[in-house]
């Protein structure tokens, strides 16, 4: 009897496993966006700064276009922290038209980084994330201490 009631527990844990695995429906990589308003598509949702020197050029672009059939409003777009100031259209952008969020951030910041844009729109209620990274190398620093002489070598009295 207890051999049967084992037998019978493994097999109703088989069975389980096999059906819980028959109904996970995968993610088709053709399934339609949202059909019918304003949609954004971006030429890329994060931008890499690479390794740059501090104080270099703090600007980047998002670059999109509105794929929807309806007028796409960009309501806020806002940084994770002060040094993070993107600036957007203010004006509805039309269906097919492409436009693009530029975002400065602070490259006196020495170290590496990895900041968010949170856009709010009326193409759904979940907002769009937009992602820089990269690293700032501190400028060097110029030595003080032993002037140039007329050669332009250090000044150490001949020796």
């Amino acid at each position: 009897m207890k051999r049967l009631f084992s037998l019978f527990t493994m097999l109703i844990a088989i069975t389980s496993f096999a059906v819980a695995q028959t109904n996970v429906t995968p993610v088709d990589a053709t399934t339609p966006e949202k059909v019918g308003g304003p949609n954004m598509k971006f030429e890329t949702m994060e931008v890499d700064y690479g390794t740059i020197e501090q104080g270099a050029d703090p600007y980047r672009v998002f670059k999109f276009t509105n794929v929807g059939t309806e007028p796409l409003v960009i309501k806020s777009a806002k940084g994770s922290c002060g040094c993070t100031i993107p600036t957007y259209p203010k004006e509805p952008i039309l269906p097919g038209q492409t436009n693009e969020i530029k975002v400065k951030y602070d490259t006196n910041r020495p170290g590496p980084f990895t900041k968010r844009v949170t856009l709010t729109t009326n193409v759904s209620e979940d907002p769009v994330v937009l992602t820089i990274k990269g690293v700032v190398n501190k400028k060097a620093e110029e030595q003080e201490g032993l002037p140039l002489n007329k050669s332009g070598l250090f000044n150490n009295n001949g020796n």
